[in-house]
């Protein structure tokens, strides 16, 4: 089984889409979204059986007991995060910190398991697409992309190209991603910050010792940066893959819940096969 994992230095690059394309090219049959933030890969690439859904338990959380609760007021004096008040702790606030349990004189407070989200995992046959969603201002998404990875390496059952779809950014969840993939491919976008967010995570990825390629999306609306992105490569021995340019056929596809690798030919999909048949002989060459 090779691994591939798109990633990006920000969203909206288009690696969802490039992921989604690349699923029907390979005929994956073992892929996941790590995005846990902000998952969208099923919206092209779900499978049609219902998914297994279970909660996922991030960082604890403080829980006062009002019968033992004497109100004294110290918990709330020494809360940092101004989660505590009028006896009750407010589950957005607390960052799971304890300290509130040690200075409770009462023995009042507890820290318990919370739910922090959860994993979907999608099984046809053979084929597995495991993803997951982290409640709104939970933390652990490094933990929650984890286990996403790991349902999909528990349940899957075929030897060809997983498909993973990474966070974006250059933070936690963007290293458990990258954990254990063969192949990086970085998908820019030709702008001064998209610039700057590539070197960022490049910087990740090397650090990581897997292997690198770039592409560049919608290269043609970036002018002369499309250039700058690929002298950045040359100069950094960084597998350049290709271009992408913007088409309103993906536009189209996406709409109406397609990958564009579903489209009739057009300039993106061509482009896009071609960076998928580079990647491929990059993994296979390892």
């Amino acid at each position: 089984m090779k691994k591939l994992v798109l990633l990006s230095g920000k969203g909206g690059t288009g690696k969802t889409t490039l992921a989604g394309a690349f699923i029907k090219m390979a005929d994956s049959k073992a892929y996941a979204d790590c995005d846990v933030d902000a998952p969208n890969l099923h919206l092209i690439a779900a499978l049609k059986t219902a998914a297994k859904e279970e909660a996922f338990f991030g960082l604890e959380k403080a829980v006062i007991d009002t019968e033992k609760c004497t109100d004294c007021g110290l918990c709330e004096a020494v809360c940092r995060f101004d989660a505590i008040g009028g006896g009750r702790v407010d589950a957005y606030f607390c960052e799971g910190c304890g300290v509130c349990v040690e200075f409770c004189p009462a023995g009042a407070v507890a820290m318990v398991p919370h739910v922090s989200g959860k994993t979907m995992l999608y099984a046809d046959g053979e084929r597995v697409f495991s993803t997951a969603r982290l409640a709104m201002g939970s933390g652990n998404s490094g933990k929650l992309v984890t286990e996403v990875k790991k349902r999909l390496s528990e349940n899957m059952k075929w030897d060809g190209i997983a498909v993973i779809d990474g966070s974006p950014g250059i933070g936690c969840p963007v290293i458990a991603s990258v954990t254990g993939a063969d192949m990086v491919l970085m998908v820019a976008e030709p702008s001064v910050s998209g610039m700057s967010d590539l070197a960022r995570i490049v910087k990740t990825a090397q650090t990581l010792r897997v292997r690198i390629g770039v592409c560049i999306n919608k290269w043609d609306l970036g002018g002369e940066m499309a250039e700058e992105i690929e002298q950045y490569c040359r100069e950094e021995g960084i597998d350049f893959l290709g271009r992408v340019p913007f088409d309103p056929a993906v536009i189209r596809e996406l709409n109406a819940g397609r990958s564009i690798a579903e489209a009739e030919e057009s300039p993106a999909k061509t482009a896009i096969k071609d960076v998928f048949l580079k990647a491929v002989q990059i993994l296979y060459e390892q």
